[in-house]
């Protein structure tokens, strides 16, 4: 049965396999991993095999995962802890105080929040805007053609860096049809920057089934579940 460690050198190869196809530098693409409905013990082991970024879906879940990492000897500081799913605007102080990336901003009420509970002596909090890239109606995320208002407003904000973009693309069959909606992204980062004068640095897009096809077209941050991790536990 393969360990955690097996699986983890299994992950990193197949990113440094898509960067060499894009001639891309291995180093410019961050794994984290999405450690949603695991136990704090199977992040434990994933963070002494090496791996130090980790991405919780649920507020309180994460919030009781770090407090379980500590606990089992975890320095909190050895750590980088990313929400990457919704996030409503009642938890934004909890979060605000706990987490060093947010990667599913999508209103600016829920920004406006964190800026403001971010405690004072923090490093500003890293945030992406989650885009509803495939435009479909059950997810969440900005639409494209509003992600510039939302950006410029967010990226004045105090106590936030704007990081970038995220999306969770429909799902697709293919590696033409992956790339297509991580390409979409892509420019549209590249218009932020262009258009508005940001300086967006990271996109967080690709997961197990098509980080391939996103590290193509230009991933800076792939989030990866299963394919470390196994099955989610419930």
């Amino acid at each position: 049965m393969a360990t955690i460690t097996d699986k983890l050198e299994a992950v990193k190869g197949r990113i440094a396999s898509a960067c060499a196809a894009a001639r891309r530098d291995v180093a410019s693409v961050t794994l984290l991993g999405v450690s949603k409905l695991q136990p704090a013990s199977a992040v434990r082991d994933a963070f002494g095999a090496g791996l130090a970024r980790f991405g919780e879906n649920y507020v309180q879940e994460g919030l009781d995962k770090i407090e379980a990492l500590a606990a089992l000897g975890v320095p909190r500081h050895a750590v980088e802890w990313h929400l990457i799913g919704p996030l409503q605007s009642n938890k934004t102080r909890a979060v605000a105080a706990a987490f060093d990336w947010v990667h599913s901003v999508d209103r600016l009420k829920v920004a406006e929040r964190l800026s403001q509970q971010r405690p004072a002596g923090m490093a500003p909090l890293s945030v992406c805007l989650q885009v509803n890239i495939s435009g479909e109606p059950s997810k969440s995320g900005v639409a494209p053609a509003e992600a510039a208002a939302l950006a410029k407003a967010v990226a004045a904000l105090p106590g936030l860096r704007l990081r970038g973009l995220m999306a969770i693309p429909e799902p697709a069959a293919d590696a033409a049809s992956q790339r297509a909606p991580h390409r979409a992204l892509r420019e549209l980062l590249d218009r932020l920057n262009a258009d508005e004068g940001l300086a967006l640095d990271t996109l967080s897009m690709g997961m197990s089934a098509d980080l391939e096809a996103a590290v193509a077209e230009g991933s800076t941050i792939v989030r990866v579940g299963e394919a470390l991790f196994g099955a989610r536990g419930r």
